[in-house]
């Protein structure tokens, strides 16, 4: 039997959303609200995490 490929899993952090936008709080005189980015420092920015080898289960 072949190994199935396992699907990465989901930052336990940001719950798949690596990437927000925060308002800044000041409108622009175009009405706009300036923004800027956060990303999630656990995954940095990439939505998904690996599984520590500690928590990798080997033998039987």
């Amino acid at each position: 039997m072949m190994p199935q490929p396992t699907a990465p899993r989901v930052c336990s952090h940001c719950d798949g959303f690596p990437v927000v936008h925060i308002t800044t709080g000041s409108v622009t005189p175009d009405g706009s609200r300036p923004t800027l980015p956060a990303t999630c420092p656990a995954c940095k920015g990439t939505g998904t995490r690996t599984v520590p080898a500690v928590l990798v289960r080997a033998g039987k």
